[in-house]
Protein backbone atom coordinates (compact mmCIF):
# COMPACT_ATOMS: atom_id res chain seq x y z
CA UNK A 1 0.00 0.00 0.00
CA UNK A 2 1.52 3.30 -1.08
CA UNK A 3 1.60 6.51 1.00
CA UNK A 4 -1.28 8.17 -0.86
CA UNK A 5 -3.59 5.20 -0.42
CA UNK A 6 -2.63 5.02 3.29
CA UNK A 7 -3.47 8.69 3.84
CA UNK A 8 -6.83 8.21 2.10
CA UNK A 9 -7.63 5.22 4.29
CA UNK A 10 -6.68 7.08 7.46
CA UNK A 11 -8.76 10.09 6.41
CA UNK A 12 -11.76 7.86 5.69
CA UNK A 13 -11.34 6.07 9.02
CA UNK A 14 -11.16 9.37 10.88
CA UNK A 15 -14.28 10.64 9.09
CA UNK A 16 -16.08 7.48 10.10
CA UNK A 17 -15.09 7.93 13.74
CA UNK A 18 -16.27 11.53 13.74
CA UNK A 19 -19.60 10.36 12.30
CA UNK A 20 -19.94 7.68 14.98
CA UNK A 21 -19.67 4.81 12.49
CA UNK A 22 -17.22 2.49 14.27
CA UNK A 23 -17.19 -0.71 12.18
CA UNK A 24 -15.82 0.72 8.92
CA UNK A 25 -12.89 2.54 10.62
CA UNK A 26 -12.03 -0.66 12.49
CA UNK A 27 -11.87 -2.62 9.24
CA UNK A 28 -9.84 0.05 7.44
CA UNK A 29 -7.31 0.39 10.26
CA UNK A 30 -6.93 -3.37 10.62
CA UNK A 31 -6.10 -3.58 6.92
CA UNK A 32 -3.48 -0.85 7.33
CA UNK A 33 -1.95 -2.69 10.28
CA UNK A 34 -1.85 -5.93 8.33
CA UNK A 35 0.48 -4.12 5.89
CA UNK A 36 2.45 -2.32 8.62
CA UNK A 37 2.01 -3.44 12.26
CA UNK A 38 3.97 -0.37 13.41
CA UNK A 39 1.57 2.17 11.84
CA UNK A 40 0.92 4.24 14.94
CA UNK A 41 -1.84 6.36 13.38
CA UNK A 42 -3.74 3.27 12.32
CA UNK A 43 -3.28 1.83 15.82
CA UNK A 44 -4.69 5.00 17.34
CA UNK A 45 -7.78 5.01 15.13
CA UNK A 46 -8.27 1.27 15.60
CA UNK A 47 -8.24 1.63 19.37
CA UNK A 48 -10.73 4.51 19.19
CA UNK A 49 -13.01 2.48 16.92
CA UNK A 50 -12.97 -0.50 19.28
CA UNK A 51 -13.74 1.80 22.22
CA UNK A 52 -16.59 3.34 20.24
CA UNK A 53 -18.07 -0.13 19.79
CA UNK A 54 -18.44 -0.32 23.57
CA UNK A 55 -15.38 -2.51 24.21
CA UNK A 56 -13.06 -0.43 26.43
CA UNK A 57 -11.28 -3.54 27.71
CA UNK A 58 -10.20 -4.49 24.18
CA UNK A 59 -9.37 -0.91 23.25
CA UNK A 60 -7.23 -0.11 26.29
CA UNK A 61 -4.17 -2.26 25.39
CA UNK A 62 -4.12 -0.82 21.87
CA UNK A 63 -4.30 2.76 23.09
CA UNK A 64 -1.86 2.12 25.93
CA UNK A 65 0.75 1.03 23.36
CA UNK A 66 0.07 4.19 21.37
CA UNK A 67 0.46 6.33 24.50
CA UNK A 68 3.75 4.69 25.44
CA UNK A 69 5.14 5.27 21.95
CA UNK A 70 4.06 8.94 22.03
CA UNK A 71 4.84 10.15 25.56
CA UNK A 72 4.84 13.79 24.46
CA UNK A 73 1.29 13.61 23.08
CA UNK A 74 -2.01 13.76 24.92
CA UNK A 75 -3.30 10.33 25.87
CA UNK A 76 -5.66 8.82 23.26
CA UNK A 77 -8.46 8.87 25.87
CA UNK A 78 -8.63 12.63 25.42
CA UNK A 79 -9.26 12.09 21.70
CA UNK A 80 -12.00 9.59 22.43
CA UNK A 81 -13.68 12.00 24.87
CA UNK A 82 -14.34 14.34 21.93
CA UNK A 83 -16.03 11.57 19.93
CA UNK A 84 -18.52 10.03 22.32
CA UNK A 85 -20.73 10.50 25.35
CA UNK A 86 -19.08 11.01 28.76
CA UNK A 87 -20.01 7.55 30.18
CA UNK A 88 -18.20 5.80 27.33
CA UNK A 89 -15.16 8.04 27.68
CA UNK A 90 -15.06 7.45 31.45
CA UNK A 91 -15.15 3.68 30.91
CA UNK A 92 -12.17 3.92 28.54
CA UNK A 93 -10.24 6.14 30.97
CA UNK A 94 -10.79 3.57 33.72
CA UNK A 95 -9.64 0.69 31.53
CA UNK A 96 -6.49 2.58 30.52
CA UNK A 97 -5.79 3.59 34.11
CA UNK A 98 -5.82 -0.08 35.14
CA UNK A 99 -3.13 -0.80 32.56
CA UNK A 100 -1.01 2.28 33.36
CA UNK A 101 -1.50 3.31 37.00
CA UNK A 102 1.90 5.03 36.91
CA UNK A 103 0.95 7.35 34.05
CA UNK A 104 0.66 10.66 35.92
CA UNK A 105 -0.45 12.57 32.84
CA UNK A 106 -3.26 10.10 32.14
CA UNK A 107 -4.34 10.37 35.77
CA UNK A 108 -4.49 14.16 35.56
CA UNK A 109 -6.31 14.03 32.22
CA UNK A 110 -8.89 11.63 33.69
CA UNK A 111 -9.38 13.87 36.72
CA UNK A 112 -9.84 16.90 34.45
CA UNK A 113 -12.38 14.98 32.37
CA UNK A 114 -14.33 14.02 35.48
CA UNK A 115 -14.36 17.60 36.73
CA UNK A 116 -15.73 18.77 33.39
CA UNK A 117 -18.52 16.21 33.68
CA UNK A 118 -19.69 16.75 37.26
CA UNK A 119 -17.62 13.90 38.69
CA UNK A 120 -15.75 15.72 41.44
CA UNK A 121 -15.85 12.87 43.97
CA UNK A 122 -14.40 10.36 41.53
CA UNK A 123 -11.83 12.93 40.37
CA UNK A 124 -10.62 13.28 43.95
CA UNK A 125 -10.34 9.51 44.30
CA UNK A 126 -8.49 9.18 41.00
CA UNK A 127 -5.91 11.69 42.21
CA UNK A 128 -5.58 9.99 45.59
CA UNK A 129 -5.09 6.60 43.91
CA UNK A 130 -1.72 7.72 42.55
CA UNK A 131 1.04 5.19 43.38
CA UNK A 132 2.50 7.42 46.11
CA UNK A 133 -0.96 8.11 47.56
CA UNK A 134 -0.90 11.89 47.19
CA UNK A 135 -0.87 14.36 44.29
CA UNK A 136 2.79 15.25 43.93
CA UNK A 137 2.83 18.01 41.33
CA UNK A 138 1.46 21.52 41.14
CA UNK A 139 -0.96 20.47 38.39
CA UNK A 140 -2.28 17.55 40.44
CA UNK A 141 -2.67 19.72 43.54
CA UNK A 142 -4.56 22.28 41.48
CA UNK A 143 -6.93 19.59 40.21
CA UNK A 144 -7.43 18.36 43.76
CA UNK A 145 -8.34 21.90 44.79
CA UNK A 146 -10.95 22.04 42.04
CA UNK A 147 -12.37 18.65 43.04
CA UNK A 148 -12.72 19.78 46.65
CA UNK A 149 -14.26 23.10 45.60
CA UNK A 150 -16.92 21.31 43.56
CA UNK A 151 -17.78 19.31 46.69
CA UNK A 152 -18.07 22.55 48.72
CA UNK A 153 -15.07 21.58 50.87
CA UNK A 154 -13.70 25.06 50.62
CA UNK A 155 -11.19 25.18 53.48
CA UNK A 156 -9.46 22.03 52.21
CA UNK A 157 -9.48 23.41 48.67
CA UNK A 158 -7.65 26.55 49.81
CA UNK A 159 -4.82 24.41 51.18
CA UNK A 160 -4.52 22.50 47.90
CA UNK A 161 -4.35 25.68 45.84
CA UNK A 162 -1.75 27.16 48.19
CA UNK A 163 0.36 24.01 47.88
CA UNK A 164 0.07 24.12 44.09
CA UNK A 165 1.34 27.71 44.14
CA UNK A 166 4.25 26.78 46.40
CA UNK A 167 5.22 24.02 43.96
CA UNK A 168 4.85 26.29 40.93
CA UNK A 169 3.85 29.97 41.38
CA UNK A 170 3.81 30.70 37.63
CA UNK A 171 0.39 29.45 36.39
CA UNK A 172 -2.26 32.12 36.75
CA UNK A 173 -5.20 29.75 37.23
CA UNK A 174 -3.97 28.44 40.58
CA UNK A 175 -3.93 32.03 41.86
CA UNK A 176 -7.34 32.73 40.31
CA UNK A 177 -8.96 29.65 41.82
CA UNK A 178 -7.37 30.41 45.18
CA UNK A 179 -8.99 33.84 44.93
CA UNK A 180 -12.34 32.28 44.09
CA UNK A 181 -12.40 30.04 47.15
CA UNK A 182 -11.05 32.72 49.49
CA UNK A 183 -13.94 34.89 48.28
CA UNK A 184 -16.42 32.13 49.15
CA UNK A 185 -14.92 32.02 52.65
CA UNK A 186 -15.40 35.82 52.84
CA UNK A 187 -11.68 36.50 53.08
CA UNK A 188 -12.02 39.29 50.59
CA UNK A 189 -8.68 41.08 50.99
CA UNK A 190 -6.76 37.83 50.55
CA UNK A 191 -8.99 36.87 47.61
CA UNK A 192 -8.29 40.14 45.81
CA UNK A 193 -4.56 39.78 46.43
CA UNK A 194 -4.70 36.35 44.79
CA UNK A 195 -6.65 37.74 41.83
CA UNK A 196 -4.09 40.51 41.41
CA UNK A 197 -1.37 37.86 41.22
CA UNK A 198 -3.39 36.00 38.59
CA UNK A 199 -3.96 39.12 36.49
CA UNK A 200 -0.27 40.05 36.70
CA UNK A 201 0.44 36.70 35.03
CA UNK A 202 -2.48 36.74 32.55
CA UNK A 203 -3.59 40.36 32.12
CA UNK A 204 -5.80 39.59 29.09
CA UNK A 205 -7.64 36.60 30.57
CA UNK A 206 -11.32 37.60 30.54
CA UNK A 207 -12.46 34.85 32.90
CA UNK A 208 -10.05 35.98 35.63
CA UNK A 209 -11.19 39.59 35.23
CA UNK A 210 -14.85 38.60 35.51
CA UNK A 211 -14.22 36.48 38.59
CA UNK A 212 -12.28 39.32 40.21
CA UNK A 213 -15.31 41.54 39.55
CA UNK A 214 -17.42 39.13 41.61
CA UNK A 215 -14.91 39.29 44.46
CA UNK A 216 -14.89 43.10 44.33
CA UNK A 217 -18.68 43.17 44.45
CA UNK A 218 -18.71 40.83 47.44
CA UNK A 219 -16.17 43.08 49.13
CA UNK A 220 -18.43 46.11 48.57
CA UNK A 221 -16.00 47.77 46.15
CA UNK A 222 -18.60 48.21 43.41
CA UNK A 223 -17.11 51.25 41.70
CA UNK A 224 -13.95 49.25 40.96
CA UNK A 225 -15.88 46.13 40.04
CA UNK A 226 -18.16 47.16 37.20
CA UNK A 227 -15.55 47.68 34.51
CA UNK A 228 -14.07 44.26 35.16
CA UNK A 229 -17.58 42.97 34.49
CA UNK A 230 -17.57 44.06 30.85
CA UNK A 231 -14.70 41.62 30.24
CA UNK A 232 -17.41 38.93 30.10
CA UNK A 233 -18.20 40.30 26.63
CA UNK A 234 -14.76 39.01 25.55
CA UNK A 235 -15.23 35.49 26.85
CA UNK A 236 -15.02 32.68 24.27
CA UNK A 237 -18.42 31.96 22.82
CA UNK A 238 -19.88 35.43 23.44
CA UNK A 239 -22.28 36.20 20.60
CA UNK A 240 -23.70 39.56 21.60
CA UNK A 241 -23.67 42.83 19.72
CA UNK A 242 -20.34 44.54 18.93
CA UNK A 243 -18.58 45.89 22.01
CA UNK A 244 -17.90 49.13 20.11
CA UNK A 245 -21.56 50.18 20.48
CA UNK A 246 -21.75 49.53 24.23
CA UNK A 247 -23.47 52.18 26.35
CA UNK A 248 -20.72 54.17 28.13
CA UNK A 249 -20.84 55.44 31.69
CA UNK A 250 -23.69 57.91 31.95
CA UNK A 251 -21.69 60.15 34.25
CA UNK A 252 -19.53 61.09 31.27
CA UNK A 253 -22.21 60.77 28.58
CA UNK A 254 -24.77 63.12 30.09
CA UNK A 255 -28.41 63.04 28.98
CA UNK A 256 -29.74 60.73 26.27
CA UNK A 257 -32.25 62.96 24.52
CA UNK A 258 -32.77 61.83 20.95
CA UNK A 259 -30.80 58.62 21.49
CA UNK A 260 -32.07 55.05 21.14
CA UNK A 261 -30.74 52.52 23.65
CA UNK A 262 -31.22 48.80 23.01
CA UNK A 263 -31.26 46.80 26.26
CA UNK A 264 -30.57 43.10 25.69
CA UNK A 265 -31.14 39.92 27.69
CA UNK A 266 -28.14 37.80 28.70
CA UNK A 267 -28.12 34.29 30.19
CA UNK A 268 -30.43 34.29 33.19
CA UNK A 269 -34.06 35.36 33.45
CA UNK A 270 -33.26 36.61 36.95
CA UNK A 271 -30.61 39.01 35.63
CA UNK A 272 -33.04 40.59 33.19
CA UNK A 273 -35.81 40.81 35.78
CA UNK A 274 -33.43 42.39 38.28
CA UNK A 275 -31.93 44.98 35.97
CA UNK A 276 -35.04 46.09 34.09
CA UNK A 277 -35.26 48.55 37.00
CA UNK A 278 -32.84 50.76 35.06
CA UNK A 279 -35.11 51.20 32.03
CA UNK A 280 -37.24 53.97 33.62
CA UNK A 281 -34.01 55.77 34.54
CA UNK A 282 -32.78 55.59 30.94
CA UNK A 283 -36.10 56.97 29.75
CA UNK A 284 -35.92 59.75 32.35
CA UNK A 285 -32.66 60.84 30.73
CA UNK A 286 -34.48 61.19 27.42
CA UNK A 287 -33.63 57.83 25.82
CA UNK A 288 -35.95 55.84 23.63
CA UNK A 289 -35.50 52.38 25.16
CA UNK A 290 -35.96 49.14 23.25
CA UNK A 291 -35.87 45.84 25.15
CA UNK A 292 -34.82 42.64 23.40
CA UNK A 293 -35.81 39.69 25.59
CA UNK A 294 -36.93 36.04 25.27
CA UNK A 295 -40.59 35.39 24.50
CA UNK A 296 -41.24 34.27 28.07
CA UNK A 297 -40.41 37.81 29.25
CA UNK A 298 -42.01 39.79 26.42
CA UNK A 299 -45.44 40.52 27.91
CA UNK A 300 -44.00 41.42 31.30
CA UNK A 301 -41.32 43.72 29.82
CA UNK A 302 -43.96 45.68 27.90
CA UNK A 303 -45.36 46.84 31.22
CA UNK A 304 -42.08 48.38 32.43
CA UNK A 305 -42.23 52.18 32.46
CA UNK A 306 -40.06 53.68 29.76
CA UNK A 307 -40.04 50.69 27.39
CA UNK A 308 -40.86 52.05 23.93
CA UNK A 309 -40.94 48.63 22.27
CA UNK A 310 -40.10 44.99 23.02
CA UNK A 311 -38.25 42.93 20.42
CA UNK A 312 -38.02 39.14 20.31
CA UNK A 313 -34.64 37.72 21.20
CA UNK A 314 -32.69 36.73 18.11
CA UNK A 315 -34.38 39.21 15.80
CA UNK A 316 -32.21 41.60 13.82
CA UNK A 317 -32.07 44.76 15.93
CA UNK A 318 -33.28 48.08 14.49
CA UNK A 319 -31.06 51.11 14.38
CA UNK A 320 -29.78 52.14 17.79
CA UNK A 321 -27.26 54.59 19.15
CA UNK A 322 -26.13 52.39 22.04
CA UNK A 323 -26.77 48.87 23.20
CA UNK A 324 -26.44 47.57 26.73
CA UNK A 325 -26.66 43.98 28.00
CA UNK A 326 -28.71 44.06 31.19
CA UNK A 327 -25.80 43.15 33.47
CA UNK A 328 -23.89 46.22 32.23
CA UNK A 329 -26.65 48.62 33.30
CA UNK A 330 -25.42 48.95 36.92
CA UNK A 331 -22.00 49.87 35.53
CA UNK A 332 -23.50 52.51 33.23
CA UNK A 333 -25.24 54.12 36.21
CA UNK A 334 -22.25 53.79 38.55
CA UNK A 335 -24.38 51.84 41.02
CA UNK A 336 -23.27 51.35 44.62
CA UNK A 337 -25.22 49.62 47.42
CA UNK A 338 -26.32 53.09 48.56
CA UNK A 339 -27.63 54.17 45.15
CA UNK A 340 -29.55 51.08 44.02
CA UNK A 341 -32.93 52.13 42.56
CA UNK A 342 -35.21 50.02 44.74
CA UNK A 343 -38.67 51.32 43.80
CA UNK A 344 -41.21 48.85 42.46
CA UNK A 345 -41.04 48.51 38.66
CA UNK A 346 -42.97 45.34 37.69
CA UNK A 347 -46.75 44.92 37.76
CA UNK A 348 -49.12 42.14 36.86
CA UNK A 349 -51.94 42.82 34.43
CA UNK A 350 -54.97 43.47 36.71
CA UNK A 351 -57.35 41.47 34.51
CA UNK A 352 -54.99 38.49 34.46
CA UNK A 353 -54.43 38.81 38.20
CA UNK A 354 -58.19 38.71 38.82
CA UNK A 355 -58.54 35.65 36.58
CA UNK A 356 -55.86 33.78 38.53
CA UNK A 357 -57.30 34.93 41.86
CA UNK A 358 -60.53 33.14 41.04
CA UNK A 359 -58.61 29.90 40.39
CA UNK A 360 -56.46 29.90 43.52
CA UNK A 361 -57.70 28.41 46.81
CA UNK A 362 -58.72 30.73 49.62
CA UNK A 363 -58.11 30.53 53.33
CA UNK A 364 -55.12 31.52 55.36
CA UNK A 365 -51.90 33.08 54.15
CA UNK A 366 -51.24 32.42 50.46
CA UNK A 367 -47.59 31.44 50.07
CA UNK A 368 -45.80 30.60 46.81
CA UNK A 369 -42.96 28.05 46.82
CA UNK A 370 -39.93 27.44 44.59
CA UNK A 371 -37.41 24.79 45.71
CA UNK A 372 -35.19 24.36 42.64
CA UNK A 373 -33.59 26.50 39.95
CA UNK A 374 -32.97 25.98 36.26
CA UNK A 375 -29.98 23.65 35.80
CA UNK A 376 -28.78 25.13 32.47
CA UNK A 377 -26.68 22.08 31.45
CA UNK A 378 -25.43 23.97 28.40
CA UNK A 379 -23.33 26.24 30.66
CA UNK A 380 -20.07 24.63 31.84
CA UNK A 381 -20.07 24.11 35.58
CA UNK A 382 -23.58 25.47 36.12
CA UNK A 383 -25.11 22.08 36.94
CA UNK A 384 -22.91 21.85 40.03
CA UNK A 385 -23.73 25.43 41.01
CA UNK A 386 -27.46 24.79 40.58
CA UNK A 387 -27.19 21.71 42.79
CA UNK A 388 -25.83 23.95 45.55
CA UNK A 389 -28.47 26.69 45.21
CA UNK A 390 -31.43 24.29 44.76
CA UNK A 391 -32.69 22.90 48.04
CA UNK A 392 -34.93 20.13 46.75
CA UNK A 393 -38.55 19.71 47.74
CA UNK A 394 -37.90 17.60 50.86
CA UNK A 395 -36.14 20.58 52.48
CA UNK A 396 -39.45 22.48 52.26
CA UNK A 397 -41.48 19.80 54.09
CA UNK A 398 -41.22 21.45 57.57
CA UNK A 399 -43.26 24.36 56.22
CA UNK A 400 -46.25 22.06 55.91
CA UNK A 401 -46.54 21.94 59.70
CA UNK A 402 -47.31 25.67 59.88
CA UNK A 403 -51.07 26.06 60.28
CA UNK A 404 -53.03 28.79 58.56
CA UNK A 405 -51.12 28.68 55.26
CA UNK A 406 -52.25 27.83 51.74
CA UNK A 407 -49.24 26.77 49.70
CA UNK A 408 -49.08 27.50 45.96
CA UNK A 409 -46.38 25.94 43.77
CA UNK A 410 -44.47 28.35 41.54
CA UNK A 411 -42.00 25.62 40.58
CA UNK A 412 -41.27 25.02 36.90
CA UNK A 413 -39.31 22.27 35.16
CA UNK A 414 -38.67 18.67 36.14
CA UNK A 415 -38.46 19.53 39.85
CA UNK A 416 -42.18 20.37 39.82
CA UNK A 417 -42.95 16.66 39.61
CA UNK A 418 -41.53 16.13 43.12
CA UNK A 419 -43.47 18.41 45.52
CA UNK A 420 -42.55 18.64 49.21
CA UNK A 421 -43.51 15.36 50.91
CA UNK A 422 -46.50 15.57 53.21
CA UNK A 423 -47.52 19.07 52.12
CA UNK A 424 -50.88 20.04 50.63
CA UNK A 425 -49.88 22.07 47.60
CA UNK A 426 -51.85 23.70 44.81
CA UNK A 427 -49.97 23.65 41.50
CA UNK A 428 -51.29 26.01 38.79
CA UNK A 429 -48.05 26.07 36.77
CA UNK A 430 -49.14 23.71 34.01
CA UNK A 431 -51.28 26.57 32.67
CA UNK A 432 -48.53 29.20 32.94
CA UNK A 433 -47.27 30.44 29.57
CA UNK A 434 -44.71 33.02 30.61
CA UNK A 435 -43.52 35.33 33.39
CA UNK A 436 -46.58 37.55 32.94
CA UNK A 437 -48.76 34.63 34.05
CA UNK A 438 -46.43 33.94 36.97
CA UNK A 439 -46.63 37.62 37.93
CA UNK A 440 -50.43 37.42 37.87
CA UNK A 441 -50.28 34.51 40.32
CA UNK A 442 -47.71 36.26 42.54
CA UNK A 443 -49.96 39.34 42.66
CA UNK A 444 -52.46 37.23 44.62
CA UNK A 445 -49.95 35.88 47.14
CA UNK A 446 -49.03 37.21 50.56
CA UNK A 447 -45.48 35.81 50.51
CA UNK A 448 -43.06 33.96 48.23
CA UNK A 449 -40.54 31.44 49.61
CA UNK A 450 -37.83 30.46 47.17
CA UNK A 451 -34.25 29.46 46.68
CA UNK A 452 -32.15 31.89 44.62
CA UNK A 453 -34.13 31.85 41.35
CA UNK A 454 -35.75 34.24 38.90
CA UNK A 455 -38.98 34.10 40.92
CA UNK A 456 -37.19 35.94 43.75
CA UNK A 457 -36.46 38.79 41.34
CA UNK A 458 -39.98 38.75 39.91
CA UNK A 459 -41.68 38.89 43.31
CA UNK A 460 -39.15 41.35 44.71
CA UNK A 461 -39.60 43.70 41.76
CA UNK A 462 -43.37 43.57 42.35
CA UNK A 463 -42.86 44.62 45.97
CA UNK A 464 -43.99 41.28 47.38
CA UNK A 465 -42.50 39.97 50.62
CA UNK A 466 -39.97 37.22 49.85
CA UNK A 467 -38.21 34.72 52.09
CA UNK A 468 -35.15 33.47 50.22
CA UNK A 469 -33.08 30.42 51.10
CA UNK A 470 -29.50 31.21 50.08
CA UNK A 471 -26.54 28.88 49.66
CA UNK A 472 -23.28 29.26 51.61
CA UNK A 473 -21.33 30.41 48.53
CA UNK A 474 -23.96 32.98 47.72
CA UNK A 475 -24.23 35.17 44.62
CA UNK A 476 -22.60 38.63 44.82
CA UNK A 477 -25.94 40.42 44.54
CA UNK A 478 -27.03 39.24 47.99
CA UNK A 479 -23.90 40.75 49.58
CA UNK A 480 -22.47 39.24 52.77
CA UNK A 481 -23.30 39.29 56.44
CA UNK A 482 -26.83 40.64 56.13
CA UNK A 483 -30.36 39.27 55.95
CA UNK A 484 -31.86 42.12 53.94
CA UNK A 485 -31.22 43.34 50.41
CA UNK A 486 -30.91 46.86 49.00
CA UNK A 487 -32.25 45.48 45.70
CA UNK A 488 -35.60 44.40 47.17
CA UNK A 489 -36.76 46.08 50.41
CA UNK A 490 -39.28 43.30 51.15
CA UNK A 491 -36.72 40.47 50.83
CA UNK A 492 -35.45 38.51 53.84
CA UNK A 493 -32.48 36.16 53.35
CA UNK A 494 -32.05 32.89 55.27
CA UNK A 495 -28.50 31.79 54.47
CA UNK A 496 -26.68 28.51 55.01
CA UNK A 497 -24.24 28.55 57.90
CA UNK A 498 -22.46 25.46 56.58
CA UNK A 499 -22.06 24.40 52.93
CA UNK A 500 -24.90 22.14 51.85
CA UNK A 501 -26.82 22.34 55.15
CA UNK A 502 -30.35 23.68 54.63
CA UNK A 503 -31.64 22.58 58.04
CA UNK A 504 -30.57 25.67 60.00
CA UNK A 505 -31.87 28.30 57.56
CA UNK A 506 -35.09 26.34 57.04
CA UNK A 507 -35.63 26.16 60.80
CA UNK A 508 -35.30 29.94 61.04
CA UNK A 509 -37.52 30.44 58.00
CA UNK A 510 -40.23 28.13 59.34
CA UNK A 511 -40.27 30.05 62.62
CA UNK A 512 -40.49 33.34 60.70
CA UNK A 513 -43.42 32.00 58.66
CA UNK A 514 -45.24 30.88 61.81
CA UNK A 515 -44.63 34.31 63.31
CA UNK A 516 -45.97 35.98 60.19
CA UNK A 517 -49.14 33.86 60.32
CA UNK A 518 -49.64 34.74 63.97
CA UNK A 519 -49.03 38.43 63.32
CA UNK A 520 -51.41 38.40 60.36
CA UNK A 521 -54.05 36.74 62.51
CA UNK A 522 -53.69 39.37 65.23
CA UNK A 523 -53.76 42.17 62.71
CA UNK A 524 -56.86 40.76 61.00
CA UNK A 525 -58.68 40.62 64.34
CA UNK A 526 -57.75 44.20 65.14
CA UNK A 527 -58.71 45.61 61.76
CA UNK A 528 -61.75 43.43 61.08
CA UNK A 529 -63.44 42.76 64.47
CA UNK A 530 -65.98 40.00 64.56
CA UNK A 531 -69.72 40.86 64.23
CA UNK A 532 -70.36 39.61 67.77
CA UNK A 533 -67.88 42.09 69.22
CA UNK A 534 -69.31 44.91 67.11
CA UNK A 535 -72.79 44.21 68.42
CA UNK A 536 -71.51 44.02 71.99
CA UNK A 537 -69.82 47.39 71.67
CA UNK A 538 -72.99 48.92 70.24
CA UNK A 539 -75.03 47.64 73.19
Amino acid sequence: MDAIERRKSLAAALAGLEAGAWLSPQARCQTLLDHDPDDIHASLLLGLAIAGMGQPGRAAPVLDRVARRRPDHAHPCTDFATLCAPPSAAALYRACMRLAPDNARLRRDFASFLLENDGAMEAEQVLLDAPDGTPDTAAARHLMGLALTEQARFAAAIQQFRTAILLDPVPSMAWANLGMVLKIERRFDAALEAYDQAIARSPRDASIRVNRMVALLHAGRWTEAWHDGDWRLRLPGYHGLPVAGLLPDLETLGDLRGRTVLVTHEEGFGDTLQFLRYVPLLAARGARVLAQVPMTLTRLARGVAGVADVLPEGASPPRYDYHCPVVSLPRAFGTTPATIPAERYLWADPIEAARWDARLPRGGLRVGLVWAGQARPWLPGFTVLDARRSAGSAVFSPLGAVAGVTFISLQMGEAAALPPPGMRLTNPMSDVRDFADTAAIVANLDLVISVDTSVVHLAGAMGKPVFMLDRYDNCWRWLSGRADSPWYPALTIFRQEQPGDWSAPMKRLTAALAGLVAFRGMTATDVHPSPVRECSDAA
